[in-house]
């Protein structure tokens, strides 16, 4: 799909912009948008809600692979996944789209706000709000919030979804032949995708086994 002219232009004017990503089929429009827009950007990988582990490092290493071949500098950040748990206690029973992942967007931005700030990025974002199986205006909440936090920080909330860019995220992943996950990512998810999947007959989830183009 051919991109459509939409210019990127971030909240300060600043060509520098932090990006919080959670993997690559979800980065990968937006990564190759910020490049032919000139924007200089780094990839923050913060995702300690990715469960199992095995996952995770699916997950990351396909984002390395993508951020390595854009020439994207690439900052690998802690997968402190207790902490995860503690945030999230008494969430466990929570729908897709609900307070846990509230909580869990806030603990993500708040790490990425916090990089951002001591690393002189006046801007950062994130590629989460591309699915449309994520609540936009949730997303963008929390990372205003977590911007909030430093004078002159600023999240961008802009629409990744437009301009075609929720079906052409699709085409990279099938070009780039990524991994293909088959939940939102933490262990709750996993539980609830596997308990519907069982329900209506089909294979519980395996880890580490579907890829786009497969």
């Amino acid at each position: 799909m051919k991109k459509e002219s939409i210019v990127l232009e971030t909240p300060t004017g600043s060509d520098k912009v932090l990006l919080h990503s959670c993997c690559a089929p979800c980065s990968g429009d937006v990564m190759e948008r910020m490049t032919d827009a000139g924007i200089k950007f780094t990839i923050f990988f913060y995702n300690p809600n990715i469960h199992p582990q095995k996952e995770y490092l699916i997950r990351k290493e396909e984002n390395i692979r993508f951020a390595e071949k854009l020439g994207i500098p690439f900052v690998d950040a802690d997968y402190d996944v207790k902490n995860w748990f503690e945030r999230v206690k008494g969430l466990e029973w929570e729908p897709e789209r609900g307070e846990r992942c509230r909580v869990c967007f806030d603990m993500r931005f708040e790490r990425s706000a916090l990089y951002a700030h001591e690393n002189g990025f006046d801007t950062f974002t994130s590629c989460l709000g591309i699915s449309r199986w994520k609540n936009m205006q949730q997303i963008n909440a929390c990372g205003q919030r977590a911007a909030a936090r430093y004078p002159g920080l600023h999240y961008w909330t802009f629409n990744w979804r437009k301009g075609g860019g929720s079906s052409r995220m699709i085409e990279i992943a099938k070009r780039e032949r990524f991994y293909q996950q088959e939940y939102c990512g933490c262990a709750y998810s996993l539980r609830d995708t596997n308990r519907w999947r069982t329900d209506q007959g089909r294979n519980r989830i395996k880890i580490g086994v579907q890829y786009y183009g497969d």
